[in-house]
């Protein structure tokens, strides 16, 4: 059986959840050992660029973006299936009947995952933390529109700020996203 990439389907290899990079390097090395490149196109997890501040510095990190999930695009035939089911930290294929065959993504899925890859590299580059703890910013938005607070936390995830501002005298902690406030 000639194995052409144009019949090569993406399938959803499901993984223990953390392990995602250890799976993908094992389902490589494995297919490499038993020289079976020619079936397997390429082995994916999709990540997305975090920058998250730790002691005041930046630092990027990658986050898995589908939790236990790996993708294969795979000539999925043969002893394929129970070779990469029985390859450590691998649960089974997303989709499949008991005792049938994996279901591949459809193309709409596909696509719309690896546009969502292409498209988390790309807009992770540019994230960047417009303000820093212990800033004076305006609140330009919402009921507390007019006055001024202190940055005290950063939500990196959310792109919330924690700010402190002073109602009436005291000082009152408010969760406001980067939209709502500015630079003072």
């Amino acid at each position: 059986m000639a194995a052409e990439t144009k019949d090569k389907k993406w399938y959803v290899v499901r993984a223990v959840s953390g392990q995602e990079n250890k799976v993908k390097d094992y389902i490589e090395k494995e297919i490499a050992h038993l020289g079976l490149e020619d079936f397997v196109d390429q082995v994916l997890v999709p990540t997305e660029k975090v920058i998250q501040i730790r002691n005041g510095k930046k630092v990027n990190k990658e986050r898995v973006y589908f939790p236990g999930y790996v993708m294969i695009q795979a000539n999925i035939g043969g002893e394929i299936p129970h070779i990469i089911k029985g390859i450590n930290g691998v649960i089974g294929f997303l989709g499949e009947t008991k005792g049938g065959d994996p279901v591949p993504l459809r193309k709409s899925e596909v696509n719309r995952m690896l546009g969502k890859v292409d498209e988390l590299s790309v807009k992770a580059d540019n994230v960047a933390i417009p303000f820093t703890i212990g800033e004076t910013i305006k609140v330009i938005d919402g009921p507390f529109n007019g006055f001024n607070g202190t940055v005290e936390k950063i939500n990196e995830e959310k792109r919330k700020l924690e700010v402190m501002v002073k109602i009436f005298g005291r000082k009152t902690p408010l969760e406001l996203s980067y939209m709502q406030v500015e630079k003072v």
